[in-house]
C-alpha cells in the first residue's frame, strides 16, 4: 500500500451513506486521541491481496527483514464489504494490543492486529478511544 495525496475528510465525503456515519464517528474518535499527528489515506493491494482505501494516523517506517523500508500507521481505518476495521500496528508485553484488549470492546472480530465489527453500536467507542490513546503512548517513539 503506498500513501496517497488524497484528502481523508474527502475520501469520507465520498463514502456510501450506509457507512459515512460511522466512519466519520470513528474517524472523530481515533483523530482526538491522535491529535497533532499526520492523518494519511493509504491505498492500494493490501495483506491478502485485496484493494483497500485505510486512512492513517500517526505515519511511521519500519524496515523488513529484507531491509526494504515500509511506510504504514499506528492505527488505520477502512471500510471492508461487510464491516469496519480498525487497525492497531502496536503490540505491548510481547501481544498485539488488538488481541490482548480487543475483547472488551463488545460485539467485535479480534484479529492480530486488527478490530471488525459492523457498525459503531457494536463497540464501545470509549474504550476504543483508549486502545488508541495506548496505541498513541506505546508507539511514541517511533513517532517522534
Amino acid at each position: 500500500m503506498e500513501r496517497s495525496s488524497i484528502d481523508v475528510s474527502k475520501h469520507i465525503q465520498g463514502l456510501p451513506d450506509d457507512v459515512r456515519g460511522d466512519i466519520e464517528v470513528l474517524d472523530q474518535v481515533i483523530s482526538s486521541a491522535m491529535s497533532g499527528l499526520e492523518r494519511v489515506l493509504y491505498v492500494g493491494r493490501f495483506w491478502g491481496g485485496s484493494d483497500q482505501e485505510i486512512i492513517g494516523y500517526g505515519p511511521y517506517s519500519y524496515e523488513r527483514s529484507d531491509k526494504s523500508t515500509v511506510d504504514w500507521f499506528v492505527v488505520g481505518l477502512a471500510v471492508q464489504k461487510n464491516y469496519l476495521s480498525v487497525y492497531l500496528s502496536v503490540v505491548e508485553d510481547g501481544e498485539y494490543v488488538s488481541e490482548k484488549y480487543g475483547k472488551e470492546l463488545g460485539k467485535v472480530k479480534v484479529g492480530k492486529s486488527s478490530l471488525s465489527f459492523g457498525g459503531v453500536d457494536d463497540s464501545d467507542l470509549d474504550k476504543l478511544a483508549e486502545l488508541v490513546s495506548l496505541s498513541r503512548e506505546l508507539s511514541a517513539d517511533y513517532l517522534a
